[in-house]
């Protein structure tokens, strides 16, 4: 896994007026802590953090944080955005050894097409687009390839399902749905409608059959 170098100015101060001003100077508040330290408040450069958090590693790369010539590696967590504009606001930083096993968020790439999808117009359901897994920080994986193309509607894939990697454990748990294959609405609506269709047509039959049966018992009853 690739490594990416952030710096950082410390000393900033707290607050959400400070915060406000940091941010129209493009700059993006920021903590930095560990297991062994206390926390450093610190600001970073909001284009160079977005470049450092848009690899394939995504939130998962490792950081060289830069404090004043001094290099904390580090990795980015509880990351604060914008509910509106989307944009991060705040980040916290954690320091870390490259030796250390931490849990991380890693996205799925399901692969291929399905048979339920291209011979019976089924669509794709995704339920899960990432998973939480256990690993030594440079065994996280950017992300996770999960082959769907044998799928037939109806059909699922649950974390079960997920490759074996060495050296990497699944969190979450085995029964966790990630995709599946199922009947498009506009479908399961038009099925629906022939079946009352089909139903309000034996409903007539049967009503017709009933009326025919007491006019015949009329008549019989009248030659008596």
């Amino acid at each position: 896994m690739s490594e990416t170098t952030l710096r950082a100015e410390i000393g900033r101060v707290t607050g959400s007026r400070p915060a406000r001003r940091l941010r129209r100077e493009g700059l993006v508040p920021a903590t930095l802590y560990g297991k062994d330290s206390s926390a450093v408040n610190l600001a970073v450069e909001s284009r160079e953090l977005r470049r450092a958090l848009t690899t394939d590693a995504g939130f998962n790369a490792i950081l060289n944080i830069d404090v004043d010539g001094a290099s904390h590696t580090a990795l980015a967590r509880e990351v604060q955005r914008h509910p509106v504009r989307g944009e991060i606001i705040h980040v916290d930083f954690v320091k870390i050894l490259l030796t250390d096993t931490v849990e991380a968020e890693v996205s799925i790439e399901f692969v291929g097409e399905p048979i339920g999808v291209r011979e019976d117009g089924g669509i794709v359901e995704t339920v899960t687009t990432s998973v939480t897994l256990k690993a030594v920080v440079t065994n996280i994986p950017d992300s996770i390839e999960l082959d769907i193309s044998e799928l037939h509607i109806g059909d699922s894939l649950k974390l079960v399902d997920l490759p074996v990697i060495e050296g990497v454990e699944y969190v979450d748990d085995d029964d966790l749905t990630l995709v599946n294959v199922s009947v498009p609405a506009a479908i399961l609506a038009e099925e629906e409608e022939a079946e009352e269709g089909e139903e309000v047509e034996e409903g007539e039959e049967g009503a017709e059959g009933a009326e025919g049966g007491t006019a015949e018992s009329d008549k019989d009853g009248g030659d008596e």
